[in-house]
């Protein structure tokens, strides 16, 4: 384990997506509380995996994280298939003979795609999905692949309620109003909301992520998003919520579209970070993006004490 050299690896290989990022984890994780697996061949990194370990053996994803998994390094372009399958699977049986764990549960990123050599080490797999939105800088195409429902509301959030939306809006806005959307849904967010207090500061601070919302001309604010990005990669909606007794505005839908044609001057894909809710992933699936999977991989089951302490620990940062 090496996380020094993974440092190194993040400040010179553009290709590492976000969630793998070493500034994303210190600030979703806490630096104590990750680490790195490497292989190195011919004095170049082949292959890295960031782990969260909030316990001593005990691998599992952090919040506001949808995936991390293993990275490769990129491939020359005349490599074969079957070639390249080979190298990688064996760097992945390298890497899993590294494990030290009593349980590991993770989210691979859509770009992992053979999993065979976790299935060949007893590891178990269930398929998720989020929705991919490619070609951003297209943004005509963008708005004609979006359902007439979404356009609809986009429509009428603009020229019936009037509604501004403005970029850079104060936290305390936006986790008033995403409290107000699991106090409808008679949910509790179970992810801590220091950790997303943290996170959004320090995407502000390195200009990788953002806060929109829908302010009608009464200085309401109607819904909110948290948008962060890896420029020249993929923009990814993080949270979000609205005022239930103005849910009729189509604001949320008017916020998105405007912070998908923000970040489409840097970005390539807008990962609308899926969700396995029928109600959202319906409301997700209508911008018309790909239906994409991913994989969750696990192995193994938390000790009753894991969970007690995990749990203790989340009401902490709460």
């Amino acid at each position: 384990m090496s996380k020094e050299a993974y440092h190194t690896l993040c400040r010179t290989e553009e290709s590492i997506p976000l969630f793998s990022r070493d500034w994303w984890l210190d600030a979703v994780c806490g630096k104590a509380n990750w680490t790195a697996l490497l292989i190195e061949e011919n004095n170049r990194v082949q292959a890295a995996w960031p782990l969260y370990l909030p316990r001593p053996r005990l691998v599992t994803m952090p919040p506001y994280t949808r995936a991390t998994g293993i990275w490769f390094a990129p491939a020359s372009s005349d490599t074969k298939y079957a070639s390249l399958l080979e190298h990688r699977q064996n760097l992945c049986k390298q890497l899993i003979g590294q494990l030290r764990i009593r349980s590991f549960q993770q989210n691979f990123p859509c770009s992992f795609t053979d999993w065979l050599p976790f299935y060949w080490e007893g590891f178990r797999q269930t398929t998720r999905y989020t929705y991919l939105l490619h070609d951003l800088k297209d943004t005509e195409q963008c708005w004609l692949r979006a359902s007439q429902n979404i356009r609809r509301n986009i429509t009428r959030a603009r020229e019936k309620y009037r509604l501004t939306v403005r970029k850079g809006i104060p936290v305390d806005d936006f986790l008033r109003v995403q409290s107000l959307t699991f106090e409808r849904q008679q949910q509790k967010n179970r992810q801590p909301e220091s950790v997303l207090r943290r996170l959004i500061d320090v995407c502000r601070e390195r200009q990788q992520g953002d806060l929109w919302g829908g302010y009608d001309d009464r200085g309401r604010l109607h819904a909110a998003v948290f948008i962060a990005w890896q420029p020249q990669q993929a923009a990814c909606y993080m949270a979000g919520g609205g005022d239930p007794s103005l849910r009729a505005s189509g604001a949320h839908s008017l916020i998105m579209w405007e912070a998908i044609r923000y970040v489409s001057d840097f970005c390539t894909v807008f990962d609308f970070e899926g969700s396995m809710l029928p109600g959202v992933e319906r409301f997700f699936r209508q911008f018309g993006g790909i239906q994409t999977p991913y994989f969750n991989i696990c192995k193994g089951t938390p000790t009753l004490l894991d969970k007690v302490i995990l749990k203790l620990d989340g009401f902490r940062r709460h």
